[in-house]
């Protein structure tokens, strides 16, 4: 299953193994991911519930009472679950499918290893921002908050396997 969503490389006779990604690589399904998931903001903008907003609005105050130092694994979570809500909002199964699938990596978690807590101001922003552009159903402003926010997150985890391949002795790429 992991082979199949790309997760692992399988080798003749050496096993398999997790897979590793270029920057190129990177760069593609972060853009692809702004794309749809900026469609999705959209969507949402369009769709969304007085409840959906509420808890938006819960997730967004569970995010900021969380430490980026030492909160990784409860930060991923909440992350997952803003961008679900909207997703859910946005009311396409096609859509949510096609999002997990290019989101399904282990990129996101990854990143979140890195984050400083000036990095995490920078996601509540957004995830601020998002919420109130889809509770006065701004699709707009959803969708371009929403591609900035993923952009943002891509820019950083490509700077940070930059500087950790450089410190790793490769070459950077």
């Amino acid at each position: 299953m992991l082979q199949t969503e790309g997760l692992l490389e399988a080798a003749p006779n050496r096993g398999a193994a997790v897979r590793t990604y270029e920057t190129e690589d990177l760069d593609d399904l972060y853009q692809l991911r702004a794309v749809l998931e900026g469609f999705a903001a959209r969507l949402a903008a369009a769709r969304i519930s007085a409840g959906d907003v509420t808890r938006l609005r819960e997730s967004c105050e569970r995010f900021v009472a969380l430490r980026a130092e030492a909160d990784v694994v409860e930060l991923v979570r909440e992350n997952v679950l803003f961008h679900d809500l909207i997703l859910e909002a946005a009311g396409s199964e096609r859509l949510t499918q096609m999002v997990r699938t290019v989101i399904q990596l282990p990129l996101v978690y990854r990143s979140y290893h890195w984050y400083s807590p000036e990095q995490k101001l920078i996601s509540e922003h957004y995830h601020r921002q998002l919420t109130s552009a889809l509770a006065t159903r701004d699709a707009e402003r959803a969708e371009i908050v929403m591609k900035e926010h993923v952009l943002e997150a891509r820019d950083f985890l490509i700077a940070q396997l930059r500087v950790q391949r450089s410190e790793d002795g490769e070459e950077a790429a």
